[in-house]
């Protein structure tokens, strides 16, 4: 076989397309899932913000309630470590009272390690009154 023969040849090839192939499928396949838990967590300190502000917002119940529950629910369903600051305050949304619960936790980046205080999120409840 001459040299322009074997430089014409395309034996071994379907080895590097391979492997260039499947690289990039799994960075892609890796950051799709990165984007799914980031989203997750985001989802889920929301929701828990927003049963928090619920619970602020009874006519029955404190602020330090609706941040205990926020706190508990986050704790429970991701972890310690995602608890971060809550603030809970009364506030006028939308021209109504109500009651508004602000997380500021961490937003994963790579797994579950990621930027502090890179996420924030708020939620915000109508009060009740006993009028």
């Amino acid at each position: 076989m001459g040299l322009r023969q074997r430089l014409c040849a395309d034996d071994g090839s379907a080895v590097a397309e391979f492997s260039l192939v499947a690289g990039l499928l799994t960075l892609l396949t890796v950051s799709v899932i990165q984007l799914g838990l980031a989203l997750l967590v985001r989802n889920t300190v929301l929701d828990a913000a927003a049963e928090g502000a619920r619970t602020a917002a009874l006519a029955d119940s404190t602020l330090s309630d609706g941040a205990a529950l926020t706190r508990e629910l986050i704790s429970t369903a991701i972890g310690p470590d995602y608890v971060g600051d809550i603030a809970v305050s009364y506030e006028t949304w939308n021209g109504q009272p109500c009651a508004e619960v602000t997380v500021t936790t961490t937003l994963p980046v790579i797994g579950l390690i990621g930027i502090d205080s890179g996420l924030e999120v708020s939620g915000h409840a109508a009060r009740e009154t006993l009028d």
